[in-house]
């Protein structure tokens, strides 16, 4: 068994403003991510400007931000929040949902090809191929703030968390971190050069992130107030699933035009 280390969610604390771990990864997702989009724009050879890039990173910010509030309040927390309105808009508190995330950021992706006259497709590409980091660092930052932990367990690395009582749990922030962070960005670096059809890398990205989020809610804690969904499932699997069977499509369906 292991202690939770006592983390202060607050990294920097001046005056009133208090700088949080979580927003740190948040930061550092962007710093870090846009060399790394350059270059893999340079590598897929996409036309596109430094100055549009700085656009699509934008936009891409803002659909992470608005996608992720809104879907955790749709997703996880409605009836709260309809009751609360005003907690909306309290996002330090907490509360992003990856899955809004994501069609924030499909959103934008959308807005931004119709714009410059691109490809949706091959947009979606070139994020997939960077998104890894993000997640790993996001996870991170759940871990260090104690939150998202995992099913009670008698296994060695079990883990103490505060509020989540004194049962050792899966420390399954580690193990997103592992497998939607390390493995998959691994797996995306390694292909990220290779073209095989539009849609090919963004479907090896659902896929890879569907299965790998399924895999983890096997263990991960349910959130308290939804427990489990039809058929045994949490909200986290059940907004997976739909994410292999669409990844898998677009690699069909990349696959088949690479051939024509």
């Amino acid at each position: 068994m292991m202690i939770f280390p006592q983390f202060d969610p607050v990294l920097l604390q001046i005056g009133p403003v208090a700088i949080r771990w979580y927003g740190l990864m948040y930061t550092l997702t962007f710093v870090l991510g846009w060399p790394l989009l350059k270059w893999q724009a340079k590598r897929q050879g996409l036309p596109v400007t430094s100055e549009q890039l700085a656009d699509l990173t934008m936009g891409v910010l803002l659909g992470v931000i608005l996608g992720g509030r809104l879907g955790y309040i749709f997703f996880y927390h409605f009836e709260y929040y309809i009751t609360h309105p005003m907690a909306m808009f309290r996002v330090w508190e907490g509360g992003m949902s990856f899955h809004g995330g994501l069609l924030g950021v499909l959103v934008a992706c959308f807005y931004f090809a119709r714009k410059n006259g691109m490809e949706f497709l091959v947009l979606g590409d070139l994020l997939a191929v960077v998104t890894p980091l993000g997640l790993l660092l996001g996870r991170i930052g759940n871990f260090i703030n104690g939150e998202l932990w995992g099913r009670p367990t008698d296994l060695p690395w079990g883990m103490v968390f505060p509020g989540a009582g004194p049962e050792p749990r899966h420390p399954s922030q580690l193990y997103e971190a592992g497998l939607e962070g390390v493995v998959l960005l691994a797996v995306m670096m390694a292909v990220g050069g290779k073209r095989r059809g539009a849609g090919w890398l963004g479907g090896l990205f659902l896929t890879g992130y569907g299965l790998a989020r399924l895999l983890v809610e096997l263990v991960r804690e349910p959130d308290a107030h939804l427990g489990l969904m039809a058929g045994g499932l949490t909200m986290g699997q059940m907004l997976s699933f739909p994410m292999v069977f669409i990844g898998l499509a677009l690699i069909v369906r990349a696959r088949r035009s690479s051939l024509v």
